[in-house]
């Protein structure tokens, strides 16, 4: 046995002396013999280092439902250097409307930032700021008058880019618009085109198949919006602009090919939503083979944000809001159509413009559904930015945090909390309405309550219910500007509230800029008027829902905030959570608010309130609320101005509604009406399947 253990450690020696020699003599080769022809190769191997996009955080509503991700995608890129090379190698408008003809066949469209129509006669498109910005700068550069035509800088523009007669005019627009898109990146330091974003599968086959200069294909990401709705407060991303480049690429680091937050959410939250790139270096053959791929730096994906907004609440919202709406606009038509055969209407604008609503967690502050009509669908808003952009109704605008309105008589309850905390009145304190409030009418100042006929004595819980403006012009008077606009400011009318997203401050009314704003010196008639939420009082809808939160949990006004947490991007770590903040306090008895709430539950539960009739079957839970009414001119119909709270007994939500020429607040109740019901309809079923914050498959 040893023996046969011997010959095999015998043989097996003499292979491997064998396999040395080999391996000698084919380094031998490869080093000395061959060595130099395989240096010269390798020094012709290209090297090089490319961007990798991080996938940018999702947004997710407060109970983990995904309202926007991402969805991995591919561009087209022209890299200017290679498609315009300096040595003019290369027919560039030639390649450039080949390029474009094999995208189009392909259903595909490119980008194209020329504002200018496609086809003659040509005529400027409606402009953003950037657009515009951008093409002055163009007209400078070139010394054209400010104000030549759309023929006249395309006549330019095919001069400038060398475009010649045998191009259609068709033809030559597309070419120039590819040529204009490259000028303005060159401008803002990227020399990469992104020519088509997210390209057809086939597209990008084709084009690798024929290997057309300049093209490269890189992978990205676009975002997917997972829900139609929330387009305000969602926003959009676009790629950094001129007007961007400082901020995010000179100062952040950002790469200039990024795509960043324009509006809402996404421009909000930027900061923890954008990831960092990674960088790739990849190492080709003189013939284009790939020899190596290797990652300089790993891509970091942006962090996920959750919002205070329930995503279900706030379609529910919207399409209530967009019934309201329409039913509305239906009973002023055939009040229209009733009067008109009476023989008593006056002429007047009565098409509603728009709407509002917003729902707030009573406790928090928190925003829980923000609606603005008309609205538009973020998932193509760059796609119809123009269209948009030019529609009278605009719908761009966010009424629920830009617009201001009178707020009519749903500013009494702070009246009556101002006059009773500063004892002006108590709760057993009566006012006699007669129809007219007459202690002025010397000066010539009488104006009229709501009802002619009068109210009689009616205390705090009465005058609510009946919305008695002599009782509130009395009161107001009493009160005083000074009082009213301390507590209406603690209440948070007229300031802003601490969200995130653009909003305005609005107006509570004042001596001190009365004149500016109206024309008119202060009067002691404007006092009275602010008392019933008139003279030039105005404030969002919004801070009507954080007013009706604050009057329903006692006074206490908190901050608006739609940021609820943040979480990594493997949702493990917790990198922010929301804090409640409190931002006033108004310290008043009990029996103060008591009465106030009294007078509010009344307006939706006593036949003489006039949201009795939306809620008189109503049984979801109790509400408390006010009616108000902004007058606009006898050529303008009123606006309806609406704010409720939910349970009566132990409030959780509160809502504020505006209906741009709406008539009547009372018309905007059953929009209030529906999104209650759904609400508590929805709750029942939350509380036992899901945990607040949780994420939901």
């Amino acid at each position: 046995m040893n023996i046969i253990k011997k010959d095999r450690i015998a043989v097996l020696a003499a292979v491997l002396a064998v396999l040395l020699v080999v391996y000698i003599i084919a380094l031998y080769k490869l080093q000395i013999i061959e060595g130099e022809a395989y240096y010269e190769e390798s020094r012709n191997f290209s090297t090089t280092t490319s961007t990798v996009i991080a996938a940018r955080g999702n947004i997710l509503d407060r109970y983990g439902r995904m309202l926007v991700t991402n969805k991995s995608c591919y561009n087209l890129v022209i890299n200017t250097n290679e498609l315009f090379p300096s040595d003019g190698s290369v027919d560039s408008n030639k390649v450039i409307l080949e390029l474009i003809n094999m995208v189009r066949e392909y259903g595909d469209d490119f980008v194209d930032d020329l504002p200018i129509t496609a086809q003659p006669p040509f005529e400027y498109t409606e402009m953003t700021p950037v657009d515009k910005a951008r093409l002055d700068k163009y007209k400078e550069n070139r010394k054209l008058d400010a104000n030549a035509s759309a023929v006249e800088v395309l006549s330019d523009m095919r001069t400038r880019y060398e475009v010649d007669s045998n191009y259609t005019a068709e033809e030559a627009r597309a070419i120039i618009a590819v040529r204009y898109a490259v000028n303005v990146r060159y401008l803002i330091n990227t020399s990469d085109y992104i020519f088509v974003e997210d390209a057809d599968m086939e597209l990008i086959s084709k084009i690798l198949e024929n290997n057309i200069t300049g093209v490269s294909i890189k992978e990205s990401y676009v975002r997917e919006y997972n829900t139609e709705y929330a387009a305000h407060i969602l926003g959009y991303v676009n790629w950094i602009s001129d007007s961007q480049y400082e901020k995010y690429v000179t100062n952040m680091g950002y790469a200039a090919d990024t795509k960043v937050g324009q509006e809402g959410a996404e421009l909000a939250f930027e900061k923890y939503l954008h990831g960092t790139n990674g960088l790739v270096k990849t190492t080709s053959a003189p013939d284009g083979t790939v020899i190596s791929v290797e990652y300089v730096k790993e891509p970091e994906p942006g962090n996920n944000v959750y919002l205070t907004i329930d995503g279900q609440l706030q379609e529910i919202a919207e399409r209530a809001l967009q019934n309201g709406v329409t039913q509305i606009q239906t009973k002023l038509d055939t009040k229209k159509e009733q009067e008109i055969a009476a023989g008593t209407y006056k002429e007047k604008l009565d098409q509603i413009t728009g709407a509002a609503v917003v729902v707030v967690d009573v406790k928090t502050g928190e925003p829980l559904a923000i609606a603005s009509w008309p609205s538009y669908d973020a998932s193509t808003l760059l796609d119809n930015y123009a269209e948009l952009l030019a529609d009278k109704s605009n719908p761009l605008y966010n009424r629920a945090l830009q617009g201001t309105y009178a707020p009519g008589s749903t500013f009494k309850p702070c009246t009556s909390i101002a006059a009773l905390s500063e004892k002006i009145i108590n709760t057993a304190t009566t006012v006699e309405c007669r129809g007219q409030y007459t202690r002025y009418e010397a000066q010539g100042y009488a104006p009229w309550c709501w009802w002619e006929y009068g109210h009689g004595n009616d205390n705090i819980v009465e005058a609510l219910r009946d919305s008695c403006n002599v009782f509130f012009y009395e009161t107001g008077h009493n009160l005083g500007i000074d009082k009213m606009r301390k507590y209406a400011a603690l209440l948070g009318l007229g300031e802003t509230t601490g969200i995130e997203l653009p909003e305005s401050k609005g107006n509570m009314s004042n001596p001190e800029n009365h004149f500016d704003l109206v024309g008119e010196d202060w009067t002691i008639g404007d006092t009275m008027q602010a008392a019933i939420g008139q003279s030039d009082s105005v404030f969002t809808p919004l801070q009507l829902a954080e007013y009706c939160a604050a009057i329903a949990n006692g006074g206490e006004r908190h901050s608006a905030s739609i940021l609820k947490s943040v979480r990594s991007f493997d949702y493990s770590d917790n990198i922010y959570e929301r804090k409640n903040e409190v931002l006033s306090k108004i310290d008043s008895e009990q029996y103060n608010w008591d009465a106030i709430h009294e007078g509010m539950y009344l307006v939706a539960n006593d036949p003489n309130g006039s949201g009795y009739a939306a809620f008189r079957d109503y049984t979801a839970s109790t509400v408390a609320c006010k009616t108000g009414t902004a007058q606009k001119g006898e050529s303008v119909s009123n606006d309806g101005i609406f704010i409720c709270y939910a349970p009566y007994e132990n409030p959780q939500i509160a809502i504020a509604i505006v209906i741009e020429r709406g008539g009547a607040g009372a018309n905007c109740a059953p929009i209030a009406r529906e999104i209650l019901e759904a609400y508590f309809s929805i709750r029942t079923a939350t509380d036992v399947t899901e945990t607040e914050g949780s994420l939901l498959k």
